[in-house]
């Protein structure tokens, strides 16, 4: 089947979409990030010029600003519908979807652990009890997507699936991660992960299968689901599409951190376009939900087949960009020889 993928999905209130600001409205439904504006020191400068701005692998998240970013995407949001048994019990900036079924739930993500109440509220409002919850999956295990795990497990006695390399970020409470943000802004709560899922492997429940891909790049385990949908006399090949982003601050060269991380995104990449795909859910929000609830036209989440395409061009454009910009800036400042 040939790739056909709708675009971003989103929402929250016009609102809490303001108060987002610039940061939140990067992403619709994923962490895209752009490598706009990368540039290399110069090596000498005109007195009195100011000094250009070091490349974006060089600027870590400040504290204050990382955690207002974050404050911004909390906001209560109502709860919506999408498509067949797929619900959106998120907030204002961050995706948490219910997939009910006549056997009890699934759950992918989380959010904060502070949000968990707004989740809950949520799936109540929508006439399902959280109770009946089954099964938690994530996109990737950082702070705002499952920073509720451990809450929301205790609440409803679930079962936590998750990859190896997330499920060890999950146990260390987000310690355990090459992220350039604040450490004690990504600590959340450590959880165990009562599943571990490979490449390709399934997850199912009442009638609904759910494949795990891995697709490492924004943390080390990422995991991308794909599934299919029933829905007003049609099936539909959706995915949930985990993060693709590069975080300010996050270098790709010589990352001590995680020196596979080139030969992590080159395989997402490769992972990703061979996939079908025909609605696509990321997990941060745009005022796409506005769009649904407002219902006039067509459901925006049905925009044909740019979406995925243009989504996964982006996303591997800004990646080969800061790649490139990174061997440049390496070739014109080696590292020194040591003895």
């Amino acid at each position: 089947m040939r790739d056909r993928c709708h675009r971003r999905a989103g929402g929250g209130t016009r609102r809490a979409w303001r108060a987002a600001g610039a940061t939140g409205r990067l992403l619709a439904f994923l962490a895209l990030a752009s490598p706009a504006g990368v540039s290399r020191l110069g090596a000498a400068e005109k007195a009195g010029a100011e000094s250009p701005p070091p490349p974006r692998w060089e600027r870590p998240p400040e504290l204050h600003s990382a955690s207002r970013m974050f404050e911004s995407w909390k906001a209560r949001v109502p709860p919506r519908p999408l498509l067949g048994g797929i619900h959106y019990v998120g907030t204002s900036g961050i995706a948490v979807y219910l997939i009910a079924t006549p056997a009890g739930h699934i759950l992918i993500d989380t959010s904060f652990d502070d949000t968990v109440p707004h989740v809950l509220a949520g799936i109540a409002q929508l006439g399902f009890d959280a109770k009946d919850i089954k099964l938690i999956l994530s996109s990737h295990a950082h702070v705002d997507h499952v920073g509720g795990h451990a809450r929301l497990q205790r609440h409803t006695g679930a079962t936590i699936v998750a990859s190896a390399a997330d499920a060890r970020l999950l146990a260390s409470g987000g310690a355990d991660d090459f992220s350039p943000f604040p450490l004690q802004l990504m600590r959340y709560a450590p959880v165990t992960a009562d599943r571990i899922v490979t490449d390709g492997e399934t997850v199912s429940l009442g009638g609904i299968t759910l494949t795990a891909h891995l697709t490492p790049g924004h943390t080390a385990g990422a995991t991308t689901w794909s599934t299919t949908v029933r829905h007003a006399g049609r099936v539909y090949a959706v995915v949930f599409l985990s993060s693709l982003s590069l975080v300010s601050g996050t270098r790709l060269l010589r990352n001590p951190r995680h020196p596979e991380l080139v030969a992590d995104y080159e395989q997402t990449f490769r992972r990703l376009a061979a996939m079908s795909c025909d609605v696509f859910f990321g997990f941060h929000v745009s005022p796409r939900l506005d769009e649904l609830t407002a219902a006039r036209g067509p459901n925006p989440f049905h925009d044909g087949e740019t979406g995925w395409q243009a989504q996964l061009t982006a996303a591997e454009r800004a990646f080969r960009e800061q790649l490139a910009a990174e061997r440049q800036a390496g070739e014109a400042n080696p590292p020194r020889a040591t003895h």
